[in-house]
């Protein structure tokens, strides 16, 4: 078998298009492969699809290939230009590159599959790219991804706000819960960027929304309220967000109690604020003989404690009947602990209770949102943070998105 012929094979290559020549380069580790096209060929028009012959060809264009034992190699040809009776002289596409990208379809399979693998910065080092090459190569395949997503049916979703860069900048995501994927995120977290979202769906669509699992932020809530029908059943506030607003009322409470056992000359608390924000579950072996120590004394924090505990149970609940009655209990409890932060919690909670207790009509898997919000926060930290909006919505659809990232690369006639 020639050169040529193996190269044709190796590319994928149909005519008009054929394999000229092959340049080894030994000193510089490269190959470079030169394609020409059949004169006479038609080319379709890049905007109606209509077949046209050639207008002219553009300058030579180089496209980073697969490495060829690990020799770079770069893909050479005059992309032709078609002039269109409808739409003028337009560039025609190539069928080993999409439009704009300075590689072949093969290697941005590969480095999409690479960048998914690692950060942008260590996928440059392993592909030999910058940084913004490999982030041009995740932002385009978010945009095709995207383009080829099908009409969402989001029966259970989830809302979300994330701290993006630094200051008080936010962004809200929206969860696809029953197939565990970012299915969009927007760049603040006021009513009208969740109307925005609301509005690229039909009513149909909108109807179709069985549950929305959410923090108790008022913007959120007034937007589901207004696009989506018989959203007042629908409300799920997220068990995950309740503990961590009881969470921060247990440490509030540590804090204060700190200060003042410090003033009168005892710390027993020093060191311990990871055994109280950690569920009674996960306290390593080490630490709970302490721990019980500490709870038997008798302190407003283990009180604190003892009703975030408690909380916890409701969740467990197996019915909305025995989920409604156990939460009858719990709130006097709270509100008579004479723990400020306890009782902030309680109202907060009664003031919303309808949301509270829909859990148990619906059942939202509380798993999804913790693993995505696990997800969302590692890609984070991968980043070292995102001082651009855009690009943190780039990075959650490209590895949450459940998009089809990779351009098509078999064989296209061309």
């Amino acid at each position: 078998m020639q050169d040529a012929d193996l190269w044709n094979r190796l590319l994928g290559r149909e005519p008009p298009w054929s394999v000229e020549r092959i340049e080894l380069l030994v000193r510089e580790e490269k190959v470079d492969v030169y394609l020409v096209r059949t004169e006479g060929a038609l080319r379709p028009c890049p905007e109606c699809g209509k077949k046209l012959p050639a207008y002219d060809h553009k300058d030579e264009r180089v496209w980073r290939h697969l490495d060829t034992m690990a020799f770079q190699t770069r893909v050479h040809a005059r992309p032709p230009r078609v002039e269109c009776p409808d739409h003028g002289v337009r560039q025609a596409g190539v069928p080993w590159a999409e439009p704009n990208s300075r590689f072949t379809k093969f290697f941005e399979r590969f480095a999409i599959d690479v960048a998914q693998e690692t950060d942008t910065k260590g996928a440059g080092k392993i592909l030999k790219l910058s940084w913004d090459e490999v982030w041009g190569v995740q932002e385009r395949a978010v945009a095709r991804g995207l383009r080829a997503k099908p009409p969402v049916a989001l029966r259970f979703m989830g809302v979300d706000e994330k701290a993006v860069g630094h200051g008080h900048q936010h962004a809200t995501i929206v969860y696809n819960l029953e197939k565990g994927t970012v299915e969009w995120v927007g760049e603040d977290r006021r009513k009208e960027t969740r109307d925005r979202f609301f509005q690229s769906l039909s009513s149909e669509q909108r109807a179709g929304i069985e549950a929305v699992g959410l923090d108790m932020w008022g913007p959120f809530i007034a937007s589901i309220g207004e696009h989506v029908p018989e959203a007042n059943g629908k409300l799920v506030f997220d068990p995950f967000h309740i503990v961590g607003h009881m969470n921060e009322a247990v440490n509030d409470v540590r804090k204060r109690e700190h200060r003042q056992l410090s003033e009168e000359g005892t710390r027993p608390l020093v060191g311990t604020r990871f055994w109280w924000l950690c569920g009674r579950e996960n306290l390593p072996e080490r630490h709970r003989e302490g721990f019980a120590a500490l709870q038997a004394a008798h302190l407003k924090t283990g009180r604190a404690y003892a009703i975030m505990e408690a909380l916890r149970d409701l969740w467990a609940q197996d019915s909305s009947r025995t989920g409604a009655a156990y939460w009858r209990g719990w709130p006097f409890r709270a509100t008579h602990s004479r723990l400020a932060p306890a009782i902030r919690v309680a109202r907060m909670m009664k003031d919303h209770l309808t949301g509270v207790l829909n859990y148990f009509e619906h059942r939202i898997p509380n798993a999804v949102a913790e693993g995505l919000n696990s997800k969302i926060a590692t890609i984070q930290k991968m980043a070292h943070g995102f001082r651009n909006k855009d690009h943190f919505r780039t990075a959650g659809l490209f590895r949450c998105g459940g998009l089809q990232l990779h351009p098509v690369t078999h064989p296209i006639p061309g």
